[in-house]
């Protein structure tokens, strides 16, 4: 049985996953480099948002350490290097897309309907 502390640890590493998680565009790069390791440029060619920005969020997943990243010139490389958090957003994304749902509307409880 897990005692409380386990449960806190667990529900703190949970929260820290969805922040790392929580700005669409880091979830546009997870999608993006789930089946092959793309650059930088074939990223921001994929993703419309800036240089910058694009740096930003990829530091940030490869900090948390759902990315991987080589260099190859002067090119750096991003591929997946956590397949568990790929497969929760790929299976989060398809059940908010299957409900059809404005993101607002996705989790409200309906008619005392606890979810």
């Amino acid at each position: 049985m897990d005692t409380p502390e386990q449960d806190d640890r667990v529900f703190e590493t949970v929260a820290e996953l969805f922040a790392l998680l929580s700005a669409p565009v880091r979830l546009r790069i997870i999608s993006a480099v789930c089946q092959q390791e793309k650059n930088v440029s074939q990223l921001l060619a994929e993703i419309g948002t800036t240089q910058p920005n694009m740096s930003q969020h990829l530091a940030t997943l490869y900090r948390g350490g759902v990315l991987a990243k080589r260099r190859e010139g002067t090119q750096v490389y991003y591929r997946l290097q956590n397949e568990f958090v790929a497969t929760l957003c790929r299976t989060v994304c398809t059940q908010v897309a299957i409900a059809g749902e404005p993101a607002g509307d996705a989790f409200a409880v309906r008619d005392g309907d606890a979810r």
